[in-house]
C-alpha cells in the first residue's frame, strides 16, 4: 500500500467536507421545494436564498473540481 503524504489527507479530508457541504445544501433545496409544492413558484425572499444556497453549492463544486480533477 502507497503510503499517504500530509497534502493527499488534507485533500482527501477537503474533498469529503465538499460533499457534506454539497449535500447539506441540496438538502436546503429540497425543503424549499417541498414547501412549493406543487407549483414550486418562489416568493422573492425565497429566491434570494435560493440564490444564496446555489452559490454556496457552486463553490463545492469548485472544490471538488479542484481536489479531484487537478
Amino acid at each position: 500500500m502507497q503510503a499517504l503524504t500530509i497534502l493527499q489527507i488534507l485533500m482527501s479530508k477537503r474533498s469529503v467536507d465538499a460533499v457534506f457541504q454539497g449535500l447539506f445544501l441540496l438538502t436546503d433545496i429540497r425543503g424549499m421545494l417541498r414547501e412549493t409544492v406543487p407549483h414550486h413558484r418562489l416568493t422573492a425572499e425565497q429566491k434570494k436564498e435560493a440564490e444564496k444556497i446555489l452559490a454556496k453549492l457552486e463553490k463545492q463544486i469548485a472544490i471538488l473540481k479542484e481536489e479531484l480533477l487537478a
